[in-house]
């Protein structure tokens, strides 16, 4: 009696597992856009920032926040249909940014605060945060849900910093000297 109580408990809990993955497919789960099938992201979506490599924190001393330069590799491609639009990896030389200044779409500006160097992420970045409607170029076009596999390669400071002048102390002469 007390093996059956066992079995009948655990296909109970499978049977759970059955109706709920069956509700949660009928909620819309089931039908979430997925890449490289056609579709974008709603324009409107939420960013998507996956880690793929963490560094520990006893590790990592410094994380990436606005004004900071940042140095990155990166590959991005078209969530549609997974096509690469472009690479700093492929021309081998690292793009170089300030976090937080605009100078990078919007999903750049968000997805990347906090990183670590050496750490690696997949930002999933609707239209909204990307190119918008317009789009970028003849790859990207207007509407787009872009994926960038990113990982930071170094913080620099954003901000050059400016030592104080130092007061010139009068010259001396040959004669003050004797």
């Amino acid at each position: 009696r007390r093996s059956e109580k066992f079995f009948w408990s655990v296909d109970a809990m499978r049977l759970g597992s059955v109706v709920w993955l069956t509700l949660a497919a009928g909620v819309g789960l089931a039908s979430a856009v997925k890449p490289c099938q056609g579709d974008d992201l709603p324009s409107d979506a939420q960013l998507r920032i996956g880690v793929k490599k963490r560094i520990p924190d006893a590790e990592c001393g410094r994380t990436a926040k606005p004004g900071d330069r940042l140095s990155m590799h990166y590959t991005g491609t078209l969530f549609s249909d997974c096509s690469k639009f472009d690479s700093s990896r492929d021309r081998d030389q690292p793009f170089d940014f300030t976090l937080g200044k605009g100078e990078v779409i919007q999903g750049w500006d968000q997805g990347l605060r906090g990183m670590c160097v050496g750490e690696h992420r997949k930002l999933t970045i609707p239209a909204d945060l990307g190119y918008g409607d317009s789009g970028s170029g003849d790859k990207i076009p207007g509407g787009s849900t872009l994926v960038f596999e990113v990982e930071l390669l170094e913080i620099k400071d954003g901000k050059k910093k400016r030592g104080k002048k130092k007061k010139k102390s009068p010259k001396k002469s040959a004669a003050s000297e004797v």
